[in-house]
């Protein structure tokens, strides 16, 4: 079933015609609609032999490209021949031949009654500086169609996610096929919610990392977990607001979830600088609800119309809902909820407590790394649960302040190695202390975790933290990042969906990362 036209061509960039060949096939296998081959990537390039063969023999309809370096690709050569062997790729069959808007006119005028039925002109534009404003836009669609193009492709830049709204509108609004697009980390959600708006085509590469331009998601991806096919115009947009956010495993939990269930909605990664401007550019309907992350979750508490008591408690805003009666944004933090269920478990685990009421935190002393949102929820949840809670953060001033919030203790991370005042204390990292791609920094020496019976750590890429794993060696009961991730992803789903979270499937998908 598919719910958008929108299709999705895989580019091919080998330096010779049998790898180009191999490939080909390979994007056939793995669910493309067409392939576009770069000539330009190739090695020796003899154009009529090496074209009938490609074209001739390609499992997929062609696009062919030819990107000179004065546009961002490799071809440095005469023009003139250039624009010869696009002719030519043609007249020997290829469906679509892209060309740049700087020379569109004198190749379009140069076949005039010459063009095949069957073969589209794709004339782009290139930005690889920023996003023009929705006018220059407009104009830059019309300058192109003036040319006689079948098909406009616009590949801009994102300085910031918030320019990606421009290309949408553009997109949406169009009379004429579009491809819209916006490069790099920024612009991702381009490459994927084209399919929402109307976008003719998105590109998905074979492999991670061999892109012909900044962002390309993979084939893979795109088909699964972004679940390509069934994005259509009533798609709710649900994302995880964070920077840097590429780790997250957010996406692949929630569209794996709302697959399941046929719910109509997308998750993506928002890499966003300001959360401010996202929540005000991306104020419509379509843009339902959000995860938040590092280092937005005290910002995020300012931009919402009205926070859960709880939230406003902490001071940090982790999940936001776009209430669809009226449009207003609604604040929860649900890290809380996740942190200190998980981190109880793992204590009942190894006391063997279950049979006992009450929280075994109760009365322990629970020493929380860090200061920021998910500090600030773990030492509400911590104190709530009946534990003496002591903040280590960086900057001192911030640990007192928040210390004297909870009623706790407060101390500078430096003197952490140090501080023993009791045995089996709790500890819990909740900053991205020990993240990738630093997966050998800890917050705390070995040497100090002896006097520990408990350690969670947030960071859950990768899932054994060194942190973790000096713990364990140590002799202390660890608890995973990706525990309390499972946990705070149940309440947000059911935030996001108003349907119970399917919590073998959530369990099901993480348990293979």
């Amino acid at each position: 079933m598919r719910n958008n036209t929108t299709l999705i061509c895989v580019p091919i960039m080998g330096e010779a015609i049998a790898k180009m060949m191999v490939d080909m096939d390979k994007a056939k296998a793995n669910g493309a609609d067409l392939i576009e081959i770069r000539l330009d990537s190739l090695k020796n390039f003899n154009p009529y032999e090496d074209l009938k063969v490609l074209i001739k023999e390609s499992p997929l309809p062609t696009l062919i490209t030819y990107r000179p370096k004065w546009e961002g690709g490799l071809y440095d050569g005469d023009e003139n021949k250039r624009l010869d062997v696009l002719r030519l790729a043609m007249d020997l069959g290829a469906h679509y031949i892209d060309v740049e808007l700087q020379v569109a006119r004198q190749f379009i005028d140069t076949i005039s009654g010459k063009k095949p039925e069957n073969t589209k002109i794709i004339v782009s534009s290139h930005n690889y500086q920023y996003t023009p404003s929705v006018e220059d836009l407009g104009n830059l669609v019309a300058r192109i169609q003036e040319t006689g193009a079948d098909i406009v492709k616009i590949a801009t830049t994102a300085v910031e996610i918030t320019d990606v709204a421009r290309i949408f509108q553009i997109t949406v609004h169009s009379q004429v096929p579009v491809i819209g697009l916006v490069m790099g980390d920024r612009g991702i959600i381009s490459r994927i919610l084209c399919a929402k708006f109307g976008g003719y085509l998105t590109f998905g590469t074979l492999e991670s990392g061999v892109v012909s331009a900044p962002g390309q998601p993979t084939l893979k991806d795109l088909l699964s977990p972004y679940n390509f096919r069934q994005i259509g115009p009533d798609t709710k947009v649900f994302g995880i607001i964070g920077k840097p956010v590429a780790h997250s495993k957010s996406p692949i939990l929630y569209n794996e979830a709302f697959k399941s269930v046929g719910f109509n909605g997308v998750f993506v990664h928002l890499l966003v600088d300001n959360i401010a401007n996202f929540l005000r550019t991306y104020s419509s309907s379509d843009f339902a609800g959000f995860s938040v992350t590092i280092p937005h979750k005290e910002t995020a508490l300012k931009c919402c119309d009205e926070v859960d008591p709880v939230a406003k408690l902490i001071g940090a805003v982790n999940c936001i809902i776009r209430r669809s009666a009226d449009g207003k944004l609604i604040g929860y933090n649900t890290d809380y909820y996740g942190a200190i269920s998980a981190i109880e478990d793992g204590l009942r685990g190894k006391h063997n407590s279950g049979s006992i009421t009450g929280s075994p935190l109760a009365g322990r002393l629970f020493v929380v790394i860090g200061a920021g949102g998910a500090g600030k929820a773990l030492a509400f949840g911590a104190r709530e649960k009946g534990a003496r809670v002591v903040i280590a953060n960086r900057t001192y001033e911030r640990a007192r302040e928040l210390a004297n919030t909870v009623g706790g203790d407060a101390l500078a991370l430096a003197d952490l190695d140090n501080y023993h005042p009791e045995d089996g204390m709790i500890l819990a990292n909740t900053t991205s202390i020990g993240m990738q791609p630093k997966v050998d920094e800890t917050p705390i020496s070995k040497h100090a975790l002896g006097s520990y019976s408990l350690v969670f750590d947030a960071v859950y890429t990768p899932k054994m933290t060194k942190l973790l794993k000096e713990a364990e060696e140590s002799g202390a009961t660890i608890v995973t990042g990706l525990e309390m991730f499972i946990g705070q992803a149940f309440e947000q789903y059911e935030h996001f969906t108003g349907l119970p979270a399917p919590k073998e499937i959530f369990r099901n998908t993480m348990a293979n990362y």
